[in-house]
């Protein structure tokens, strides 16, 4: 039976040492929201939550669905220019196309970009010189430390070349010297692939989409997917079938969810600093 990797009591070790690291100084999270996403509704409000433990203050900014281009360019640029605003997120997936949603979070300026997610932010994680992790890497890397889990050399597969879970997670993954595939809808045989790796992190949001018999006995099965079903939180793997193969395993909920917002709070203080 696998060793669970608890993300929601790191995350509240985690919020401890910011709500320290915060000496009563006063920041503020501000979040772009556009449209009715359920799941990101949900995170935005284990967002607040985070946010009301430590004493960040907290702002949704929100836009209707149909709110042009210009328009909400112009809103983002006036958020940024409000110097309360000490950090920005906006608020993904958006309704829009990439390059569109790209030219976004490009206005977010690198000292208040806690999410990692503009490009000369991103470019710089990539290369290994940033101050800060994209929080779901964040999270990532702290289940490694806290549990002590070995990466170099191991054979990894990530499912999904998101930009908020697959893409980052790989470049850290490669940068750890771990041994990396990158699999998405196009891969023929994820079974064949999954078997194979020591470490598999899924971010595809796909409801149960890797069971236990696609995962080696003693694998380190980490799930980044999230998806809503009958108003409850379902993620990428079949939990009850890996469970009994992995070695380690992250749930949903109670995993890299929880985990990856303190990481993203915690950025947003080392930014301040």
């Amino acid at each position: 039976m696998a060793i669970i990797l608890n993300g929601a009591k790191l995350g509240r070790k985690v919020l401890l040492k910011v709500r320290k690291q915060l000496k009563g100084r006063k920041l503020k999270l501000a979040v772009v929201f556009v449209g009715e996403n359920k799941i990101s509704q949900v995170y935005l409000g284990k967002k607040k939550q985070a946010c009301e433990k430590v004493g960040v203050g907290f702002e949704v900014f929100g836009f209707s669905e149909s709110v042009g281009v210009s328009d909400l360019k112009q809103k983002i640029k006036k958020i940024v220019q409000d110097k309360t605003n000490s950090g920005i997120v906006i608020q993904l997936p958006l309704p829009l196309n990439p390059l569109v949603t790209q030219s976004l979070l490009n206005l977010i300026p690198l000292d208040r970009d806690p999410d990692c997610l503009s490009e000369e932010s991103f470019r710089r994680f990539s290369k290994g010189k940033n101050l800060i992790l994209p929080p779901v890497v964040g999270a990532v890397s702290k289940f490694f430390r806290e549990y002590k889990i070995s990466l170099q050399g191991k054979t990894a597969v990530v499912v999904g070349k998101g930009r908020l879970v697959g893409l980052p997670v790989s470049i850290w993954l490669k940068q750890q010297r771990a041994k990396v595939l990158v699999c998405d809808r196009k891969t023929k045989d994820l079974a064949k692939e999954t078997k194979k790796a020591d470490i598999i992190v899924s971010g595809a949001g796909s409801p149960r989409l890797i069971t236990g018999e696609m995962v080696k006995k003693g694998a380190v099965v980490i799930d980044c997917g999230t998806s809503v079903e009958d108003g409850a939180s379902v993620g990428d793997v079949e939990f009850v079938s890996v469970v009994k193969k992995a070695g380690y395993i992250s749930p949903v909920p109670g995993g890299v969810g929880p985990l990856a917002i303190a990481c993203l709070l915690e950025n947003l203080v080392n930014l301040a600093d």
